[in-house]
């Protein structure tokens, strides 16, 4: 039976916080679509997932399972209610730095310098000043070949936005990028990044709360890097890393799931995962999933924007 797998990111009061900006489901709307999948699909646990795909069961007809990435406060304050108070089961996936270590994790700067900024040329013109400043550092290139080679327009981004997108997070040499998105991120929205996360992340106690209300807590690395682009060792403190933190929550770490940051995967890190007992691995890629014919770890996801909420 096909099973549609969600996906989440920020869910709140947009036009009432301090980033309306901020690409998210409104809360409201998150509401009616919780409303319409009880409506229209029969939603489904993360042991019914695993279970389903271990053979142990069959997922109902027109199955839902709800996933929400990057373990946000939005989390705690904003979907735990509207899921409990409708018996709804969610699964989150926070990333052991941002929530243990008060780290800012490198996307989620890119994701505030553009909503505090929304005229996006004017982040483009400081990239492309520190581009032009930095031209006799090594491995950088002139300005116009990050240009031609990344701004294109893709599935829900402008040419613009994917432009400044795959600078802040992986086009430039890695010792310049951080310097890049530091800078910006100072510039257009605070200079006090622990300050900022303490604000942005769910804690490690809420985690537990949202365990005990019925939620599922599972990996989602420790710095949300792309792990694929990573050596054995760099995967293998990742994997270690969120093991260890789900144990510190209480989590499952048998049969548990794994989140990938950016959908970024290779067969090594699934060979990896499935020795560290790892039953599901989710990716960004788009569709449903045939639990009878897809692979466990690389099942695609839908965005909640791609799903009606009435």
């Amino acid at each position: 039976m096909p099973l549609t797998i969600v996906t989440y990111h920020f869910v709140r009061d947009l036009k009432n916080s301090r980033y309306p900006a901020i690409k998210g489901r409104d809360l409201s709307e998150f509401k009616m679509q919780l409303d319409y999948f009880a409506r229209n699909h029969e939603l489904v646990t993360t042991t019914d997932v695993v279970d389903a795909f271990k053979g142990g069961s069959t997922l109902p007809t027109n199955a839902a399972w709800l996933t929400f990435d990057d373990g946000y406060k939005d989390h705690y304050t904003n979907v735990l209610p509207a899921l409990y108070e409708r018996g709804i089961h969610g699964a989150f996936f926070p990333s052991v730095n941002a929530i243990a270590h008060g780290e800012l994790l490198d996307v989620n700067k890119a994701h505030f310098i553009r909503a505090a900024e929304t005229d996006h040329t004017l982040i483009i013109d400081e990239i492309r000043t520190f581009i032009e400043e930095n031209q006799e550092q090594d491995g950088i290139l002139p300005f116009a070949a990050y240009w031609d080679k990344h701004a294109k327009p893709v599935r829900y981004d402008t040419a613009e936005i994917w432009f400044i997108k795959s600078v802040l997070q992986r086009a430039l040499p890695e010792a310049l990028r951080i310097i890049l998105i530091n800078n910006l991120f100072q510039k257009f929205v605070s200079v006090d990044q622990k300050g900022f996360a303490a604000e942005l992340y769910v804690s490690q106690d809420e985690l537990r709360m949202m365990i005990q209300c019925g939620m599922y807590i599972g990996g989602h690395g420790a710095k949300h890097n792309r792990l694929d682009r990573l050596d054995d060792k760099g995967q293998q403190e990742e994997v270690t890393a969120s093991l260890d933190f789900l144990r510190g929550l209480g989590a499952p770490t048998t049969n548990w799931v794994m989140c990938y940051p950016h959908g970024a995967n290779d067969e090594k890190l699934r060979a990896l995962l499935r020795r560290n007992g790892c039953a599901i691995g989710l990716t960004i890629d788009e569709g449903t999933v045939d639990a009878a014919k897809d692979d466990p770890l690389r099942l695609p996801r839908l965005d909640t924007i791609e799903l009606p909420i009435t």
